[in-house]
């Protein structure tokens, strides 16, 4: 039987098509860039690999673990990021440690202040009323690895939170399924998951899992790229 879905806010169209982390520990790093990219004119895709390299370094890091929200963050302020060219995303991670640095490029550097806010449903909802897409960090369960037909993610009956299962994603609208309120979000697995990469998650799935949340401002100046940083 098909959801019924009523869409009150829907910031789709800031973004491009969805992109995919593969199996690498960079939902943080493409839920940053994107949101940032989506805050730009027109959109054109920065480089992940490039935030998430920054984030690693300062928090000392490898690049076989998740990033913190609060070193990508700083990344994003005090080192930006050039568009995707400057450094594509490695699909595999790293293992020489040595060898993982941004190549030699030339072009702009992008960066944008950003900040942690309060961590609830109804929070998220006003930023996304406002037209602020939101930086969302949860804890998984089954349920969200297999939306269904129609897009939605609700909890199984009795599936609790899994708080070893970490992933960052994008609110990018709002809206109710079949009655209860729902957030829309961008994920980082690709177009095939969900609706082209999209998903309606309910509030009875977000409010228990939901441990962080971040909001981008404005674009702030940071010094060019230097092979020596």
């Amino acid at each position: 039987m098909s959801a019924e879905i009523t869409i009150i806010q829907d910031l789709r169209g800031m973004f491009g098509p969805a992109r995919d982390q593969g199996s690498r520990p960079t939902c943080l790093a493409f839920a940053a860039s994107d949101t940032h990219a989506g805050a730009r004119p027109d959109w054109e895709p920065l480089s992940c690999e490039f935030v998430f390299f920054r984030a690693q370094k300062r928090a000392k890091r490898p690049p076989a673990t998740g990033a913190t929200l609060t070193h990508t963050l700083e990344a994003l302020r005090l080192d930006g990021q050039p568009q995707e060219a400057g450094w594509p995303y490695m699909a595999a991670t790293p293992v020489d440690l040595a060898a993982w640095a941004p190549p030699l490029f030339s072009g702009p550097m992008f960066g944008r202040d950003g900040h942690k806010a309060l961590a609830s449903f109804k929070a998220a909802r006003s930023h996304l009323a406002a037209g602020s897409p939101v930086m969302l960090l949860l804890t998984l369960s089954p349920s969200f690895f297999s939306p269904t037909a129609d897009g939605v993610v609700k909890p199984f009956p009795g599936e609790a939170p899994q708080a070893s299962v970490r992933h960052a994603v994008i609110g990018v609208g709002s809206g109710q399924v079949d009655d209860e309120d729902a957030i829309l979000i961008r994920n980082s697995w690709g177009s095939g998951w969900g609706l082209a990469g999209h998903a309606w998650i309910t509030e009875s799935f977000v409010s228990p899992r939901l441990f962080a949340l971040a909001i981008l401002g404005g674009e702030v100046d940071v010094p060019p790229y230097s092979a020596a940083a």
